[in-house]
């Protein structure tokens, strides 16, 4: 027979379960609530327009927006799987372009084209992929900076696109005030999209290959995953999604140029926003994302469009990752201070 101590013992047992499952399911619910509330939040601001001018305001929402779907694509490649590239912007430029012809001759609408433009990118991630993924670490690094040299060169000479003078893009019709919005919210779609499909991605069987390439190839290899399909279906996602943000901010800007695409900057931002907020996972790129436009944006407006106020974003970042050495949403949840509306993964 069980003493009573012993039926007090486990029934303090299963509470104590209870408990934990009752945390656990509100950290879940928390973390889904938070994201969707922000699409709601973000899905009406537009309407403080009737109420005066906020083009700025949804400027730097569709900004941080388009970096965050093109953060969210590379985390895939550089994140989960530990490739990092500095050439993604080519991917971009492929979108931009591929789309921006379309729309110059039949008029057709590149937030329309953007789907097929990620794919028409994903399908050259694809190909380069399986060339520059022979080889890993500083090698892979310095063949993604010579793709971009390339693509520039090709872009800068190619008649066909216009050359280095680029291709002027008809403007939209709707009236100033409303002039941003389709794109505003094509990009707040393709930012959730993105950030959905890191999700999706992190927890499947892929996902799982994917992480154990970045931890150890050889022993993944040596599992039984075929990291070289893995490697090359990740690069594919990862330039599909930053190609169809390229469709869409090629529209935007009614022009399309090889210098606005093919800028190293646009491929560093990538990179930054997510080691920032913490490569590898869900909320990182995002959070990356809105402090790097934040960063910027305060800079200029203080100090001016110069030197100084790439000096100043530079500290900044510096002293966060001195502090925060696996981004901010990482190292938070590696010391288990990550609050739970962060707690996507």
């Amino acid at each position: 027979m069980t003493s009573s101590s012993d039926n007090v013992a486990s029934v303090r047992a299963a509470r104590k379960a209870h408990d934990a499952g009752m945390t656990t399911h509100r950290d879940i619910r928390r973390a889904y609530w938070f994201p969707i509330a922000i699409l709601l939040a973000l899905s009406v601001l537009p309407a403080l327009q009737f109420a005066g001018n906020y083009n700025y305001l949804l400027h730097l929402v569709l900004l941080t927006a388009s970096y965050a779907a093109m953060a969210a694509g590379w985390n895939i490649l550089g994140g989960f799987t530990g490739y990092i590239s500095l050439g993604h912007n080519v991917f971009f430029a492929i979108g931009g372009y591929f789309a921006g012809m379309l729309m110059a001759r039949y008029g057709i609408s590149a937030i329309l084209l953007a789907p097929a433009a990620g794919v028409v990118a994903g399908l050259f991630g694809y190909v380069i992929g399986l060339i520059t993924l022979r080889v890993r670490g500083p090698s892979f690094i310095i063949s993604s900076l010579a793709l971009v040299m390339i693509a520039r060169i090709l872009m800068d000479n190619w008649h066909f696109i216009g050359g280095a003078n680029g291709v002027p893009l008809p403007p939209t019709n709707l009236p100033v005030q409303w002039a941003k919005l389709p794109y505003y919210y094509a990009f707040i779609a393709l930012a959730a999209f993105a950030v959905w499909l890191n999700y999706r991605i992190k927890h499947s069987k892929f996902g799982l290959g994917l992480r154990a390439i970045a931890k150890d190839e050889i022993k993944a290899e040596s599992a039984g995953i075929d990291t070289r399909l893995y490697k090359v279906l990740a690069f594919a996602i990862s330039a599909g999604l930053v190609g169809m943000a390229g469709a869409i901010w090629g529209e935007y800007l009614t022009y399309i140029r090889p210098n606005i695409f093919l800028m190293i900057l646009v491929s560093v931002n990538m990179v930054l926003m997510c080691i920032l907020g913490g490569k590898g996972t869900v909320a990182g790129p995002v959070i990356g994302a809105i402090l790097i436009v934040a960063f910027n944006e305060l800079f200029v407006a203080t100090l001016g469009a110069s030197e100084i106020n790439i000096l100043a974003t530079g500290l900044i970042m510096a002293l966060t990752l001195i502090f925060f050495p696996l981004g901010i949403v990482g190292t938070l949840a590696l010391h288990r201070r990550l609050p739970r509306i962060l707690n996507w993964d």
